[in-house]
């Protein structure tokens, strides 16, 4: 058996034994600060990833790294209460591993969110962005040998972000008043953030906000034909025009993830109370 695939089901075996027959509909995967929305959960089971044999550790600021599975907005769901980073030292494989897992528990739709700059000169801190597209600049997680059991070896990435789903954010958002962008997404390896020349070279690139997560997690999904929704937190103005003492920080990143994080948990929440 693929190594990967026998490191899925061995996390899948732990996790089983103890939420029994739970079968979550979706997945949630909730980035730096951005942890409110588990509050949101009911009749949860919290599963720390340390606890799971061969499972990665998150130890990135803001990500407490544990699985909560429960009910929200009507739905079953398994939610990733902080995510698993490239820049951390783990191999693509694991950074993945998580939504593998989710996937293997017959999720239906992924919902990804993130942290993210704010690339595009009208966009501030505390707005939300709908991801529409993205751009890689992160390893892809399907090098190496297809695992045929997943998904075909060239998966088509025409549409990675529902538009069913993307319509349906709008729609809520127009109902509960809430002020919501929409842009591209791209990802980088990080960990250092990125300087003002590459700011403005992904600006003209056509990148809108950007992080570095999220896009490992929405290619695996959709290779295995699993819709995604992606929505980014603008967290910092990430220009090119600072002033000479400016300085992007970590925890001011996720001080603004915070203060918006009632506005996403508000969307998501409302989201899946009228999905299918």
């Amino acid at each position: 058996m693929d190594k990967r695939i026998e490191t899925i089901h061995v996390a899948s075996d732990y996790i089983s034994k103890i939420i029994g027959g739970m079968a979550p509909e979706i997945g949630i995967v909730l980035g730096s600060g951005l942890g409110r929305l588990a509050d949101k959960i009911v009749d949860k089971i919290e599963i720390p990833y340390k606890d799971i044999p061969e499972f990665p550790v998150s130890t990135a600021v803001g990500h407490e790294g544990k699985f909560i599975l429960g009910r929200l907005g009507g739905k079953q769901v398994i939610a990733m209460k902080g995510r698993i980073h490239y820049y951390e030292g783990y191999g693509m494989n694991m950074v993945v591993l998580p939504i593998r897992v989710m996937i293997n528990f017959g999720i239906k739709t992924l919902i990804v969110s993130n942290a993210a700059g704010g690339v595009n000169f009208d966009f501030k801190v505390g707005n939300l962005m709908i991801i529409k597209d993205h751009i890689n600049l992160l390893p892809n997680p399907l090098i190496g040998p297809n695992i045929d059991e997943l998904g075909p070896r060239f998966p088509d990435m025409t549409r990675p972000y529902d538009l069913k789903l993307i319509a349906l954010a709008k729609k809520v958002a127009a109902e509960m008043d809430i002020e919501i962008k929409e842009g591209v997404y791209l990802g980088s390896t990080g960990p250092s953030y990125e300087t003002p020349a590459e700011y403005k070279f992904f600006r003209r690139a056509g990148a809108d906000a950007v992080g570095m997560s999220t896009i490992p997690e929405v290619i695996v999904a959709r290779h295995a034909g699993v819709p995604v929704f992606g929505i980014s937190v603008i967290t910092n103005e990430a220009h090119d025009d600072y002033a000479e003492d400016y300085v992007n920080d970590g925890n001011d990143v996720v001080a603004a993830a915070n203060a918006a994080a009632v506005k996403m948990t508000a969307l998501i929440e409302n989201m899946i109370k009228e999905m299918e």
